[in-house]
């Protein structure tokens, strides 16, 4: 497993710390949000975007690609220059990241919304929800518990369960 942050979370058996392992970098998250949203594919096109530093670019872009976010495809021989693709990997992080965004613009953000998504077929505005099964919408995240999941080694479970 590739580990973006330099720190594991071995102690932690939760999807969210595994997660955090891959993408859980700062940068990391603006260039998924560049590719997916903004269509960058290409080191300059991130470069430019975020101003990030060379030497940390090129190590999270050879992540993504070690992970599987990213593919390298080859757009130039002389010099050897690539694309960075998205993987369907990559491209799943789309809900979390409008998440994220919904949460800055509502508790980082003075005034009104600095970006906005929207569906590119209709126009309209792109949100994302917390969806019971049952009941539809959770508006009060009080309302939602964690329980024991089928992956939970049994040495880790808690007892009767």
């Amino acid at each position: 497993m590739v580990r973006m942050l330099g720190k594991t979370y071995d102690a932690q058996v939760c999807s969210i710390a595994r997660a955090l392992e891959v993408i859980g970098e700062r940068w990391s998250l603006l260039i998924v949000r560049d590719a997916l949203f903004a269509g960058a594919t290409r080191y300059s096109d991130f470069q430019r975007s975020l101003g990030i530093a060379s030497n940390t670019l090129q190590a999270r872009l050879d992540g993504f690609v070690e992970a599987g976010l990213m593919r390298r495809r080859r757009y130039s021989e002389q010099p050897e220059l690539y694309d960075y693709l998205l993987t369907d990997k990559a491209r799943a992080l789309a809900p979390a990241l409008v998440a994220l965004s919904e949460w800055g613009d509502q508790w980082a953000t003075d005034g009104e919304p600095p970006i906005l998504y929207v569906h590119s077929v209709c126009g309209a505005g792109v949100t994302q929800e917390t969806v019971c099964a049952h009941c539809g919408r959770i508006d009060d995240p009080t309302e939602i518990h964690a329980e024991v999941g089928p992956g939970m080694p049994l040495d880790r479970r808690p007892q009767g369960t």
